[in-house]
C-alpha cells in the first residue's frame, strides 16, 4: 500500500511538472485512453487515471492503433518511446545511437542536449528511478516534446 501512494506521488509530480504542452501534439498517456474519456479537460487526472487503469499501456496503444482518437503524430512517438525506453536511456546517457537518432527524427528535432541534460537530472531523482517503465517513458517523451519545441 505504501509503495502504491509512492508511485501515485512520483505519478502526480512528474505529471505536475511535464504537463504543459506547448504543441499542438497530443500527449498519448493525457489525451488518449480511458483517462482521458474520464477527465477530458485534466490532463493530470487523465494520466493518472490511464496509469493506475494499466500503466498507460492503453492509452499509448489505442493512441498508435487508432491515431484519430488523439489526433496527432505524438503517439507513434509515444509508442516508440515506450517501446525502447531503456535503449533511448542508454544512448541519450551517451549521447547518440541508433534509438536516439530515430526518437529525433519522428520529433523533427536536431539538438539533444536539453533532452539529455533534463533526463540527467529525473535519473538522479529515486522517485524517477523506482517508477515503472511506462512512466519513465512518459516523463521522457515530456521532456522531448518541450525540449524540441523551444529548439
Amino acid at each position: 500500500m505504501k509503495n502504491t501512494f509512492k508511485l501515485l506521488g512520483a505519478v502526480v509530480v512528474l505529471s505536475a511538472a511535464f504537463s504543459f504542452n506547448t504543441q499542438a501534439e497530443v500527449n498519448p498517456w493525457q489525451d488518449c485512453g480511458i483517462g482521458a474519456t474520464i477527465f477530458p479537460d485534466n490532463g493530470t487526472a487523465s494520466a493518472i487515471s490511464n496509469i493506475i487503469w494499466d500503466l498507460g499501456t492503453t492509452a499509448v496503444t489505442s493512441a498508435s492503433a487508432s491515431v484519430e482518437s488523439c489526433k496527432g503524430a505524438g503517439a507513434q512517438t509515444a509508442q516508440f518511446i515506450n517501446d525502447t525506453y531503456n535503449e533511448l536511456e542508454e544512448d541519450i546517457v551517451k549521447g547518440n545511437g541508433a534509438h536516439l537518432t530515430a526518437m529525433m527524427d519522428m520529433m523533427a528535432c536536431s539538438d539533444s542536449s536539453a533532452i539529455r541534460s533534463e533526463l540527467g537530472k529525473a535519473l538522479a531523482n529515486d522517485d524517477f528511478n523506482s517508477a515503472e517503465t511506462i512512466l519513465k517513458a512518459q516523463t521522457l517523451y515530456n521532456i522531448a516534446q518541450s525540449a524540441c519545441s523551444a529548439s
